[in-house]
């Protein structure tokens, strides 16, 4: 179970997403070799690769707490 803050949190970042401008609320999955790449450079330290990493994977993210919510709210975990 979510806590409520982080429940909070995960919305606030997601309705900032859906304001930043781009086409869809989230930005286009990385291609392998893109993914291969950021990985490749967020194992060497580079921040901003870790960021675009993060970034490029929130729609899971909003696809899990999505699922777990739901079984949440019906009453099962």
């Amino acid at each position: 179970m979510f806590s409520p803050v982080i429940y909070l949190m995960m919305n606030g970042l997601l309705f900032t997403l859906r304001l930043s401008g781009s086409s869809g609320s989230f930005p286009r999955p990385l291609k392998a070799a893109e993914e291969r790449e950021y990985l490749h450079k967020c194992a060497m330290g580079d921040l901003e690769a870790r960021n675009i990493l993060v970034e490029h994977n929130l729609r899971l993210v909003a696809h899990i707490v999505k699922k777990r919510e739901s079984k949440r709210r019906e009453g099962t975990q």
